[in-house]
């Protein structure tokens, strides 16, 4: 499905995703109106979602990170769902992972320090319905961290 060129497009888009469209082609050495084409298609098809903006929470003075681990009451028929309609609604909540297994959601948080962390686990997750079990784990460093495909 992918060629040479579509290739070429997307590492470049993944190592500075600001590119305008007439640099892009220009680094993938392709026409302007060859490159606009193939990004269209690829647009189309749902290779390419969009662009953001990733901003560095830490530089805006959050330097706590937690993953809380869940077990949901599965006697409840609609745990999963009111549980992860309400988490989504906590603004700290960086990522919602579903699992199979024994834990079911996964949660990274972050807060500026840990008497905020301390207030955002009681007011907030500790709020959350249909929770049996959490498992915290405090971040202490990130290793790696990307979203960059090997294309």
């Amino acid at each position: 499905m992918l060629d040479d060129a579509d290739r070429r497009i997307l590492r470049q888009l993944q190592a500075d995703p600001g590119l305008s469209t007439s640099d892009l082609a220009d680094r993938c050495r392709l026409s302007l109106g060859v490159c606009t084409r193939r990004l269209a298609r690829m647009s189309e098809a749902g290779l390419i979602r969009g662009s953001e903006a990733i901003i560095d929470w830490a530089a805006l003075g959050y330097a706590v990170e937690v993953s809380l681990r869940f077990t949901l009451d599965k006697t409840q028929p609609r745990a999963f769902d009111e549980f992860l309609e309400a988490a989504r609604a906590v603004p700290e909540v960086l990522e919602i992972q579903t699992f199979l297994g024994r834990v079911d959601v996964r949660l990274s948080v972050i807060a500026r320090d840990m008497a905020d962390y301390q207030a955002i686990y009681r007011n907030r997750i500790l709020t959350l319905p249909h929770i049996a079990d959490i498992e915290p784990l405090m971040h202490i460093t990130r290793v790696k961290s990307d979203e960059a495909l090997p294309v």
